[in-house]
């Protein structure tokens, strides 16, 4: 398809040259759909950020400027203007571009950002860096009104609202994080938005008075200093008045002409700025617009009818039923969320236990303090969580949870490799996180009915923290008469092999296919499945001592893991032959299908069963 004005967009300047910016963006959307619907990815945000983005590049696009955007899932438009246009059909696709700002990708990303509330203060330290090295240029941080739950942005813009050069942050306003926002922030900006009759006398006090002759500027000098006339007749100053900033809006942020006007007036402030932008999420689609939480990330869909790819089942599925069941026979079950409630599965039992349920916004590190605190009132708090996004809880899963050795409940969503997302997203750390906090116990579901069976021995019988780690997506392929058991370990295969193959989640399920593969070779194989890998049961090292060679295959990183503990722990019971480990060392992964990140690391079936016969080929 040909474009008449993208076509000859290569780089920020050339936006210079556009007469017809409304044409541009229906260019810009046309181009989102037809590719979100191919490759998958974030629609909503984009399609809601198009004008914001053609406006903040057509005003600071020297070389100079710089623009960070928060999350950077709706960097898409931004993309799109800064040389990737040609480029953007290979997004999310192994070896093309990356769903969010990266820096290894383009110049024009200032900072790789895949998770929420970073940009004020990764824009105030490149902004202080300019001060510090005398250069010049605008830096401009976009943060979503989602994003401003996050304690992280509090700290941004306390420390930012001292810098006493030019710094511009805009909140792009659409009412949405992934589900909607909640908590006093959401509310004050909806305060803001239905009142903003004291910006609008402000703004039109200051244009006067720039215009009364010989006086104006000195009696806007006072008019700014004092601002109470204006104030004690119409409103108290804006929060971030209040925290050092320059406030201007609420504008509406699908007006490029009045954001370049806005966009041009503030570059040159001395001092912090902020403005305010609201904008509709899923803007140009009609099905996104109705449905924003539907459409904020999607798979794939077909544009004509909005029908998306639906996954036929998923853990987060599973889980979120399963949870209303607990709920229902122990009143003191109740979950948290943060600002996932749809992702987690956690819908319905927001409907069905209202008083049980808490978003708390896009603030993990207060979900799990929050959860602890529940549980000192004597409450039995699970915390639904991406695993990446627990990353930034840390001290308070050591602090607040641990030590106390109180019983919070982490339902970790997304563990292990998650494809498209890429290296921000993937769930790989979370191991090596639990792996070295005392009072911890991790378990590690393969198929849906073993996470219900974890769930509950969690609720039920664990009285200290609890971790129950899944996978995006369905269970992987059962064997034929599998049984659940209860058991910390169980053990399958011929009890005579030399080799024996340890793992846990849903490796498991390829361990096993390619033990099958394997048998067909005349290979024996043992394989012990860990259902609880912390702490590691010494009955299973006991059995693993037994044989000539140890396999262990984790989707985690290697340092830190459990296998590097298996093994050690190995060598302490005397072990003497050959321990190999297959575990993901010392990368960060980039995006690709599951499938291809999967053979990899050969922990496919085939890759397996290659790296079982290679070691006994080369030990012969």
């Amino acid at each position: 398809m040909e474009y008449e004005i993208l076509d000859k967009i290569t780089s920020p300047k050339d936006l210079d040259k556009v007469k017809n910016f409304k044409k541009l963006c229906s260019e810009i959307r046309a181009k989102l759909l037809d590719t979100i619907s191919k490759n998958g990815g974030h629609l909503a945000s984009n399609l809601g950020t198009v004008e914001l983005t053609v406006a903040l590049h057509s005003v600071f696009n020297k070389e100079e400027d710089a623009i960070i955007w928060d999350v950077g899932h709706q960097s898409y438009t931004h993309k799109i203007l800064t040389g990737r246009f040609n480029n953007i059909d290979s997004i999310r696709k192994e070896g093309g571009l990356s769903g969010f700002t990266n820096i290894e990708e383009s110049e024009y990303d200032k900072f790789t950002s895949g998770h929420s509330s970073t940009s004020i203060s990764a824009a105030l330290g490149l902004a202080q860096a300019k001060r510090i090295k005398g250069e010049s240029g605008n830096v401009v941080a976009v943060i979503g009104d989602g994003a401003l739950t996050g304690g992280l942005a509090y700290e941004g813009l306390n420390n930012a609202g001292k810098f006493k050069k030019n710094f511009i942050v805009i909140i792009n306003d659409n009412k949405m994080s992934i589900s909607r926002n909640v908590g006093s922030m959401a509310r004050y900006l909806t305060y803001v938005r239905i009142k903003p009759s004291y910006m609008k006398l402000k703004n039109t006090v200051e244009t006067t008075l720039d215009k009364v002759p010989l006086l104006g500027g000195h009696l806007k000098e006072i008019v700014s200093k004092s601002k109470t006339a204006v104030k004690s007749l119409l409103s108290k100053t804006t929060l971030f008045e209040s925290m050092g900033f320059n406030y201007y809006g609420p504008i509406n942020g699908h007006d490029i002409k009045e954001m370049r006007k806005v966009f041009y007036m503030i570059k040159d402030i001395q001092g912090p700025v902020v403005v305010h932008v609201l904008t509709s999420k899923g803007k140009g689609y009609k099905f996104a617009e109705k449905f924003p939480y539907k459409y904020h990330g999607v798979s794939g869909f077909d544009i004509e009818t909005g029908m998306t790819r639906k996954a036929q089942g998923s853990f987060s599925d599973v889980f979120g039923k399963l949870m209303c069941n607990f709920a229902e026979n122990d009143k003191r079950v109740c979950a948290i969320t943060a600002a996932m409630e749809s992702g987690t599965g956690l819908s319905e039992f927001a409907d069905k236990y209202k008083s049980r349920f808490f978003d708390v916004g896009i603030a993990e590190e207060h979900a799990i303090t929050f959860a602890a605190g529940l549980s000192r009132g004597g409450m039995i708090p699970v915390f639904a969580v991406y695993s990446s996004f627990l990353q930034r809880g840390y001290d308070q899963i050591i602090h607040d949870a641990a030590l106390q050795k109180l019983k919070v409940i982490f339902a970790i969503d997304r563990a292990g490799l998650i494809g498209e997302d890429g290296e921000t997203h993937q769930g790989i750390m979370d191991i090596a996180i639990f792996n070295s906090i005392p009072n911890v116990t991790i378990y590690a579901p393969c198929f849906y009915d073993e996470l219900e069976s974890m769930l509950g021995r969690a609720i039920n019988s664990t009285n200290n923290v609890s971790v129950i780690r899944y996978p995006k997506g369905g269970q992987p392929f059962k064997p034929i008469g599998f049984k659940c058991t209860e058991n910390d370990f169980d053990c399958y295969g011929d009890d005579s092999a030399d080799t024996v193959v340890v793992t846990y989640g849903r490796l498991f399920s390829y361990v096993w296919q390619a033990r099958l593969k394997l048998v067909k070779t005349g290979k024996k194989i043992r394989i012990i499945k860990l259902n609880v890998v912390k702490p590691i049961n010494r009955e299973s090292l006991l059995e693993s001592s037994k044989f000539k060679k140890v396999f262990f295959f984790e989707e985690a990183m290697r340092s830190g893991g459990i296998g590097e503990k298996f093994g050690c722990e190995l060598l302490e019971y005397g072990f003497n032959g050959r321990f190999i480990l297959n575990a993901i060392d010392d990368e960060f992964v980039k995006h690709a299908s599951v499938e291809s990140q999967m053979k990899k690391f050969s922990f496919d079936v085939d890759g397996i069963v290659n790296k079982i016969t290679l070691e006994s080929v080369e030990n012969l």
